[in-house]
């Protein structure tokens, strides 16, 4: 059992124009969490991020929306952590995840960035991988030569429809993540049909 979560980074690209896009499944998550709350995330230049707090089953949580591109996050992300002096293990990293399909969350503790250039840019900044990630299926447009632009799409109503219940799913076992519980929030969200 870990000690728990003490921040939660959304990654997404900022800006209109990607605000609805796949490649911001993280953005949305931390939207869903914030919707609940009546809290908003703030500007914070220091960090170049959008910055909250939340109180989650007794916990007080950073949110944390890098504003620089998807492949700069982990400067926002290790500046804040150094900061606030918040161990790489406490950190919970939401984002799109090509390798999923539409609807399925998972959770998983460290390791390989699998070609997510956002993971890899928060890894190499934090100089670790030790880190948790929240891992929503966006699906996989079937070609390599294609992930760029499909990520940077919208999702179809119906893929988006699928994607949103995923992050609820991922919301409803929060408790279980931010606790530290991450074994229990994998059996609930790895069987989820």
């Amino acid at each position: 059992m870990s000690q728990g979560i003490s921040l939660i980074v959304g990654l997404g690209n900022p800006g209109a124009e990607y605000a609805e896009t796949r490649h911001n499944a993280g953005f949305r998550f931390l939207d869903v969490l914030l919707d609940a709350t009546g809290e908003k995330l703030r500007a914070e230049s220091r960090f170049t991020a959008n910055v909250g707090k939340i109180s989650l089953s007794g916990r007080d949580i950073w949110l944390l929306a890098p504003q620089t591109f998807m492949n700069h996050s982990g400067d926002a992300v290790s500046r804040f952590a150094q900061y606030y002096k918040i161990p790489v293990t406490e950190i919970l990293v939401a984002h799109d995840e090509l390798d999923l399909p539409p609807g399925t969350i998972r959770l998983k503790i460290g390791g390989g960035d699998g070609g997510h250039n956002g993971l890899s840019d928060v890894t190499e900044k934090l100089g670790s991988s030790d880190y948790a990630r929240l891992r929503i299926g966006i699906g996989h447009p079937g070609n390599a030569a294609q992930v760029v632009s499909y990520v940077l799409k919208k999702a179809t109503a119906a893929e988006q429809t699928l994607i949103d219940a995923a992050i609820m799913h991922g919301k409803t076992h929060l408790a279980d993540i931010v606790h530290g519980e991450f074994q229990k929030a994998m059996n609930s969200l790895h069987t989820h049909k």
